[in-house]
């Protein structure tokens, strides 16, 4: 090299060793090739990103009114939960028997760490909570975590609606609880199996017995006592009190006090027992044809919600022949045709996006040797685009998707201004009369445009950056979007100095190919080839070759500079009038922004 020669940058020599270890960037191309199969097979799929907050739940239960409750209840935990580090907001709601405090936590606080911290908190008020209050966490998952719903249909009408709910309450739900990824699983509809005792007023003023003591004798004589253990003959055998009941004649039986002539009195000497129903607030119907026992799979945090829901429906399999006779499991909703509908769609635009990038690229180069360089690199960039998205742990869905079929136009740049210049010297070097080595030629028009390309990606993706500050939904709901969208512009400035080099040199080739069958290699070799072969090698040089056209003789530019040329003559020669025009439509679209309205989404439906 000439000691004038300009010094070579490290994009420079970059391109330098991807052109002349072509092999080794395609090995390392096609070794992330896979790791992006394997990451795209892998990558959690959704149909919407996550908007929730990250939010911990506290439920607490205690039969008394929504005054009572907001005081003694829902007021302190909300005051116990404002010292809890990073609470960004907490709102209490109290309603009859109920009370819901919502601490949401700022962004970006692992859940869990954010459930130890309010369990924490939590502890230091339960025991200040009244007497009988049930205070519990919500399930550790999202408000999108409904995945999943299902009826339990009795179509013989032999299952009661309070069977069919025991049947889910009791065994049903544990099973589907069971599946890896399931944060609960919540029962709707139907009646819950009570055992209601109905004090008579009358008889507890005849036995003058008050009906606390009818509480505390069923509630002690419906459980199990241990006595320790007796040794006899060397022996040790445990003492155990079978107390709890099971049936109406057991509860009826159990001693509540003693009259003043010492005859125990029983419960049903004071109160009828039989069972019922639970009060119930609200119903589950399906298709208007009436009540149904259902039930709703919330999917843990954090989970791929596809496979959560191919497991529920695999252990539904699997447990559907215990379900009791002429009852069937109904699927009443089931995200996984949202998510695989969306994805598909998105799926399908990509492909035609490619599609039509790629025949524009045909067309306007001219040049299918030339044109095959950006075409391969388009399903490269955005296949290897879905391992950052699963390193980062972002979720394959519209906002992700969509920012790399946003990007499919400008992964491309980079190979068509190298393909171009290529061309461009090459077509030189063609009407020069071949003067010199055409690697070289090739190598330094490569090497001309290498920086500039790989830069001007990069500042296409800087573009994007002020998304990453947005915060709350806003952030959540637009960060997948940018993320996929830099991600695929970074690789693709990667690829357009190791890749697209090596390809134009694996691609580029200046002399004509001729093709002779193994089975006429007997012939001279000054002997015409066959037909088959003429055709063969007609072909192969089209296809590894082409033909370099000059700019003027290209059939695109030609007809392009017939249209081209009398406008931007036309411009030139009325400037002034040009730039009053441009300047007029502008204002005049100053009315129309200022009537538009905003929303923070736009209807989906």
């Amino acid at each position: 090299m000439d000691n004038n020669s300009p010094r070579e940058g490290l994009v420079e020599k970059i391109i330098g060793f991807s052109a002349h270890n072509k092999f080794i960037v395609l090995t390392f191309v096609m070794a992330a090739m896979a790791a992006a199969v394997w990451s795209l097979k892998n990558i959690p799929l959704d149909a919407i990103p996550d908007l929730s907050d990250t939010q911990v739940i506290i439920y607490s239960r205690w039969d008394r009114s929504p005054d009572i409750i907001e005081d003694q209840v829902t007021y302190p935990i909300v005051t116990a939960m404002l010292g809890a580090p990073n609470v960004k907001a907490i709102r209490g709601f109290s309603d009859f028997g109920f009370s819901y405090v919502y601490v949401i936590f700022k962004d970006g606080t692992d859940i869990y760490w954010a459930r130890s911290r309010t369990l924490e908190y939590l502890s230091k008020i339960i025991p200040r909570l009244p007497e009988g209050v049930k205070t519990e966490l919500g399930p550790d998952a999202t408000g999108v975590g409904w995945v999943f719903q299902y009826a339990l249909v009795d179509k013989s009408g032999k299952n009661s609606l309070q069977e069919l709910r025991s049947f889910q309450d009791w065994y049903l739900r544990y099973h589907l609880q069971s599946v890896p990824g399931v944060a609960e699983v919540a029962s709707i509809g139907g009646f819950v199996k009570q055992y209601q005792i109905t004090v008579d007023p009358n008889r507890l003023l005849a036995y003058n017995i008050p009906v606390t003591t009818v509480i505390d004798a069923v509630r002690n004589g419906n459980q199990e006592v241990g006595g320790r253990l007796l040794e006899f003959s060397g022996a040790e055998y445990m003492i155990r009190g079978h107390g709890y009941a099971k049936s109406i004649g057991d509860l009826e039986e159990i001693v509540v006090a003693t009259d003043k002539n010492g005859t125990p009195v029983l419960v049903k000497n004071l109160a009828t027992v039989a069972t019922g129903p639970e009060i119930r607030r609200g119903l589950a119907d399906l298709d208007g044809e009436g009540d149904v026992v259902g039930g709703t799979v919330i999917m843990r945090f954090g989970e791929n919600a596809l496979n959560v829901i191919n497991r529920v429906k695999a252990k539904l399999k699997e447990i559907e022949h215990t379900l009791p006779e002429g009852v069937e499991i109904k699927v009443t909703y089931d995200r996984s045709e949202l998510i695989l509908k969306a994805i598909e769609t998105l799926k399908h635009q990509l492909v035609e996006e490619m599609i039509i990038v790629s025949l524009v690229i045909l067309i306007f180069l001219w040049h299918f040797p030339s044109a095959v360089i950006p075409i391969v690199t388009i399903p490269i960039a955005v296949l290897l685009s879905f391992i950052p998205l699963y390193g980062m742990k972002l979720t394959s869905n519209i906002m992700s998707l969509s920012g790399i079929a946003i990007s499919i136009g400008v992964l491309v740049d980079g190979a068509i201004v190298e393909v171009e210049n290529a061309y461009k010297r090459l077509e030189q070097w063609v009407e020069g009369g071949r003067k010199g080595d055409y690697h070289a030629v090739r190598l330094q028009a490569l090497k001309e445009v290498g920086p500039s390309v790989f830069f001007s990606l990069l500042v296409i993706a800087v573009a994007f950056l002020p998304i990453f500050t947005l915060v709350d939904q806003e952030g959540r709901l637009f960060k997948p979007l940018a993320w996929s969208k830099n991600l695929a512009m970074v690789i693709a400035a990667i690829l357009a100095i190791t890749l697209d080099p090596a390809l134009r040199m694996l691609f580029t080739r200046m002399d004509p190919i001729r093709i002779r069958w193994p089975w006429n290699l007997r012939r001279k070799k000054d002997n015409p080839p066959v037909r088959s072969e003429q055709f063969a090698s007609k072909v192969a040089t089209t296809l590894m070759v082409g033909t370099y056209y000059p700019e003027e003789k290209h059939p695109v530019s030609k007809v392009l500079f017939r249209f081209y040329e009398p406008a931007c003559r036309f411009v030139l020669k009325h400037r002034k009038g040009t730039l009053i025009t441009a300047l007029v439509l502008v204002l005049t679209t100053v009315p129309v922004y200022l009537k538009l309205g905003s929303e923070f989404m736009p209807p989906l439906w």
